[in-house]
């Protein structure tokens, strides 16, 4: 997994705007990819980021960048925790939410749309996303918007320039070191 992909894909999470990115990665090795993401965890969590295996499939693997201050404040409000505690989870921290997500993403067949919680989706749109079976929704971007369209707007913006410049940053030469915001 080389660092672009992190910076093409995770680049409003490494610049602390979004509370984690999920993103899939070739790998040829278990054994070496773990110790790739050891070493990226070195790397990244003097600025506040974790990256974690969430679901290894053949030659792929689905990665969660994540910074675990917003992920803690995100599942701390009343309508994330409902949803939460609603699909069966035990809210007591999110380190415990993030095990269910990942028994959760092996095990079932569809993908679990509270997910985007764990993503700083607004809760509403979360909500809505599942009540209306991704139906019904008023703007599509980042995510399906069920709530706020003109903030989610502005949040899709923000996103896809910071993508951009820090994109164009990784090319002239700046490091994910660099790049990642402390937070």
């Amino acid at each position: 997994m080389s660092d672009e992909v992190i910076v093409q894909n995770c680049a409003p999470t490494l610049a602390g705007i979004k509370t984690g990115n999920l993103f899939s990665a070739e790998f040829e090795s278990k054994q070496k990819f773990l110790e790739d993401v050891r070493l990226l965890n070195k790397r990244l969590s003097p600025k506040g980021l974790r990256i974690i295996p969430m679901r290894y499939m053949e030659k792929r693997v689905l990665l969660y960048l994540y910074r675990p201050s917003h992920l803690r404040q995100d599942l701390s409000s009343q309508e994330a925790y409902s949803i939460l505690m609603g699909m069966g989870y035990n809210c007591a921290s999110p380190e415990e939410c993030i095990i269910k997500l990942i028994k959760k993403l092996k095990s079932a067949a569809d993908f679990p749309h509270e997910i985007g919680l764990f993503l700083g989706y607004p809760p509403e749109d979360v909500r809505g996303f599942i009540e209306n079976n991704a139906a019904n929704y008023k703007l599509i971007g980042t995510w399906k918007v069920y709530g706020d369209e003109a903030k989610a707007r502005e949040t899709f913006n923000k996103f896809e320039k910071c993508t951009s410049v820090y994109c164009r940053q990784w090319k002239n030469g700046k490091s994910i070191e660099q790049l990642s915001v402390a937070v």
